[in-house]
């Protein structure tokens, strides 16, 4: 039976490939909440859980292309510094947010800050990196 379309809560504990943990639910206490199917989740989520039952568990391994992608040269930004307000503020390692041109926020990390500009990197963090996940299904929403 598909969960395609069910929203679903879950538990999970996302770790790298040398066991770095980036994220659990378990830690929170609190279940993640999400329609199975619909885009909230990265592709290979969604592909894990589409055909798991309540009380289930599974844990999953999902290359960087199913994930958040790879990282793109692309997203490397350079804004010369006279369009970049109070860059005597910015740090190396601060977060920032960009704006698409539908006003979508795009969070980027500053790479670099120097008299000529500010260099940032609006990569997911977590793009070029596989990911694997420890999923337990604990409730279908609207079965």
């Amino acid at each position: 039976m598909s969960n395609t379309g069910k929203t679903l809560r879950v538990h999970y504990r996302g770790t790298l490939d040398d066991g770095t943990q980036f994220d659990s639910s378990y830690d929170r206490g609190e279940t993640l909440e999400f329609v199975c199917g619909a885009g909230q989740m990265i592709a290979g989520f969604d592909a894990a859980v589409v055909d798991m039952a309540v009380g289930e568990k599974k844990t999953v391994h999902i290359p960087a292309a199913e994930a958040y992608g790879e990282r793109r040269d692309d997203l490397i930004i350079e804004f010369p510094a006279a369009q970049v307000p109070n860059i005597e503020q910015i740090h190396a390692g601060d977060k920032l947010f960009l704006s698409t041109p539908s006003g979508q926020p795009v969070p980027a990390t500053v790479l670099k800050v120097d008299e000529a500009g500010v260099v940032l990197d609006a990569n997911h963090e977590l793009a070029g990196k596989d990911l694997n996940f420890d999923i337990e299904l604990v409730e279908v929403v609207d079965a």
